[in-house]
């Protein structure tokens, strides 16, 4: 996943997850001393949450002797999460759907401003799975065929590479091995998350996993597969899929507008 003498950014939020990936690379890498790591961290603008978790990826980074910057939502598109918020035309634009779109970009943006070649993150099979379900009943089958865990990481946008180095680790693993090794991070939940269908296949798979221990991994297992099929799919046909650039920004997108230019243009016009 990780090539001699790049460099990393790994995207910390202040959660379980980033925490203990920064830690991992941190504790592997330090022995070669051949690979730069540099922690990311995007503030969404979110009043009363983001603030704890700063300090906490501060505090850890400092721990680690780990450079880290922050980015904010509002330096990068204008506007805050909160800000997004109050000028959404309805509920049916979500809370998640904005701010996915938004963190993407700002992860992109934030590793190729720091030097990256590498942009880790810590997506777990939970993440994944939940991911699939997500795509599967918005009918957004596109996107499957871009989910398949790649042996070797594509360069994508000028060359970064992405690598989610967690990705067969159950969420609930991460967060022994987090408590375990004496990591702080912030338990609170984001006050928007409930908005989001995520919620709903996290605690219907976590239901399914307690009547059928080891019915996840063969979730992820299948999601690869269909992943896998639908990507042939739409190498076969010459999908264009992504190979397109936004006409308002220049960065790759599947239609003549990204969805980030799309959502800031719904946001700003209210």
């Amino acid at each position: 996943m990780i090539g001699y003498g790049e460099r990393i950014a790994v995207g910390v939020s202040g959660g379980k997850d980033s925490l203990t990936l920064l830690s991992v690379l941190r504790k592997i890498l330090k022995k070669s001393n051949r690979n730069d790591i540099v922690a990311i961290t995007i503030d969404e603008g979110i009043e009363g949450y983001r603030d704890e978790s700063v300090c906490i990826v501060e505090n850890h980074c400092k721990k680690l002797e780990v450079p880290f910057k922050i980015f904010s939502y509002k330096e990068l598109f204008g506007m805050s999460m909160d800000e997004a918020m109050l000028r959404r035309p309805s509920k049916k634009t979500s809370s998640c759907s904005m701010c996915g779109t938004f963190r993407r970009r700002a992860i992109d943006m934030a590793a190729k401003s720091v030097g990256a070649d590498v942009v880790a993150t810590a997506h777990n099979l939970d993440d994944h799975i939940q991911t699939f379900m997500i795509n599967l009943f918005s009918g957004d089958i596109a996107r499957i065929g871009l989910m398949h865990p790649n042996p070797s990481p594509i360069e994508y946008d000028g060359g970064l590479k992405k690598i989610k180095p967690f990705l067969e680790l159950y969420e609930n693993e991460i967060v022994f091995y987090a408590f375990n090794s004496g990591i702080e991070f912030q338990a609170e939940e984001c006050p928007y998350m409930n908005e989001s269908i995520r919620s709903d296949f996290r605690t219907f798979l976590n239901e399914l996993e307690k009547l059928h221990p080891g019915i996840k991994y063969n979730c992820y297992s299948s999601v690869n597969r269909i992943s896998k099929l639908v990507q042939n799919s739409q190498q076969q046909n010459s999908s264009p899929y992504l190979k397109k650039t936004c006409t308002k920004c220049g960065n790759i997108s599947n239609n003549e507008v990204c969805s980030v230019c799309k959502t800031i243009f719904l946001l700003e016009t209210q």
